[in-house]
């Protein structure tokens, strides 16, 4: 029984260190999107052109770190 007990303890410790890094993992990733698009917003832009360059650029930017991730 006392093994039981410790299998459960272990498993609920790793559940929470997991849980735990993946939450840091997305607030990271968010963190750099965020920043990337703030850029774009405090751009003072000549034309609506270069705000869609610039969101294009980092649209790109994602789709290639999806692709990178997705070959993983």
């Amino acid at each position: 029984m006392a093994s039981m007990d410790s299998s459960n303890e272990f498993i609920k410790g790793y559940q929470e260190r997991f849980e735990k890094k993946m939450k840091e993992n997305e607030i990271d990733l968010l963190e750099h999107w965020k920043a990337q698009l703030d850029k774009i917003a405090s751009m003072r832009p000549e034309s609506i052109a270069s705000v869609q360059i610039q969101i294009k650029k980092t649209a790109d930017m994602m789709a290639n770190r999806i692709k990178i991730l997705k070959k993983d």
